[in-house]
């Protein structure tokens, strides 16, 4: 009989393959490419902002601020080739979900402060 695989000594041709997420397995590829996207939302436009009011006075951070929008094209980009093309799609649909979320929670917030004052 063999003896189990992790009792055998291993040399360099022996070696057990990487784990899953070494590979291509599209489950990894989904859950990072949505959440890379939800941070992405969350994270890259206060950096942004943050950055300006460091850099330059109030009047020009606000009138840059749109600028952040070119960073759209980083998903896009990542569509374009074949290996990221997964990753590149979850990660703009972890985009707009977290986008749609946050707009229709403050509009439902927005909405519900306004009837109160009523």
């Amino acid at each position: 009989m063999n003896a189990p695989v992790k009792d055998r000594p291993t040399t360099e041709g022996d070696q057990p393959p990487p784990g899953w997420w070494h590979g291509d397995h599209p489950t990894f590829a989904a859950l990072t490419g949505f959440f890379t996207g939800l941070l992405f939302v969350v994270l890259v436009p206060a950096a942004f902002v943050g950055l300006l009011h460091l850099a330059f006075d109030d009047d020009t951070s606000d009138d840059l601020f749109p600028l952040v929008l070119l960073l759209v094209g980083v998903p896009v980009g990542l569509l374009a080739w074949q290996r990221t093309r997964r990753f590149g799609a979850y990660m703009l649909i972890g985009m707009v979900v977290t986008a749609l979320i946050v707009l229709g929670v403050a509009g439902f917030v927005i909405w519900f402060m306004v009837r109160r004052d009523q």
